[in-house]
């Protein structure tokens, strides 16, 4: 473990970090206590090498894999392309019984290998972390989730990524895997309506575009009405050090207990409190 190189991250990280750790502790206590539930597991789509470096601090920090094993769940699924994380995973997982790390997409493993394993009906239920590098995961990931009921996530919408690959203000340039790619994202290409509106221009109609924020918000709808998630709370953006948005952080839930404590926890981080005190 000590001969791969870790990710360095910056203070959204580690508050997108703490926030993963308020709602799943939380998650966890609460589903513990509930004697019908027999099952809940916490999922981590883009789990990465389990722990980071702070750019602030130069100091090797819990990720999320390393935070949800600290809580109590009925088992774990930590999923990662890349080979030496899922070997590191493995690592630090080592003598636990109820983790299982899948070495794939994301896309692929939690349609045929974990969302099977968490149906309503049969009382299991499951914490979801989608927090793709990337314009991630496909739609039908999380259509998928919505629809199962028993799945809360946590996504990571990239806006960044797709500022400076799709989203440009002359959309005609845009080149056609980046389409591709974003037709995966949103599921179809609404997005177009979502980023660009036509106005009349003096040589005839032109396409301008909307600004990020209106972005956002149709994304939001859509997890509510497309993806039928019942509560989808306000997300909460994620700064650079420049102070541009990196990433909007969504929760999904069929859950109003889950959409209260969200509320609250963005709230607490939107109003500018710091994790370790910073």
């Amino acid at each position: 473990m000590a001969d791969m190189k870790l990710d360095e991250v910056g203070i959204w990280t580690e508050i997108k970090l703490q926030i993963l750790r308020d709602y799943a502790s939380a998650y966890a206590t609460i589903l513990k206590k509930q004697k019908n539930i027999r099952h809940y597991a916490y999922i981590d789509g883009f789990a990465g090498a389990g722990t980071h470096i702070s750019e602030a601090t130069g100091q090797e920090i819990d990720g999320s894999p390393v935070i949800a094993l600290g809580l109590e769940f009925s088992h774990y699924h930590f999923i990662d392309l890349n080979p030496q994380r899922t070997t590191r995973l493995q690592q630090l997982a080592d003598g636990k019984t109820n983790v299982t790390v899948h070495h794939g997409d994301c896309n692929d493993v939690l349609l045929k290998k974990v969302f099977p394993t968490c149906q309503y009906r049969d009382y299991r239920r499951a914490l979801c972390v989608l927090d793709p590098y990337g314009l991630n995961p496909n739609w039908e990931v999380v259509r998928t989730a919505g629809q199962m009921k028993g799945v809360e996530i946590f996504l990571n919408f990239m806006i960044m990524d797709a500022n400076m690959n799709v989203l440009w203000e002359q959309p005609d340039s845009v080149g056609e895997s980046q389409i591709v790619r974003m037709n995966a994202f949103w599921g179809d290409d609404s997005w177009r309506r979502a980023a660009y509106q036509t106005n009349p221009g003096l040589f005839g109609a032109i396409q301008q575009k909307r600004t990020n924020a209106d972005v956002i918000r149709a994304y939001q709808k859509r997890l509510k009405e497309v993806a039928d998630f019942t509560y989808v709370p306000d997300p909460i953006p994620m700064r650079n050090s420049q102070g541009a948005v990196v990433y909007c952080l969504f929760f999904a839930s069929h859950n109003k207990t889950g959409d209260m404590i969200t509320r609250a926890v963005f709230d607490r981080y939107r109003n500018g409190v710091y994790p370790n005190g910073r």
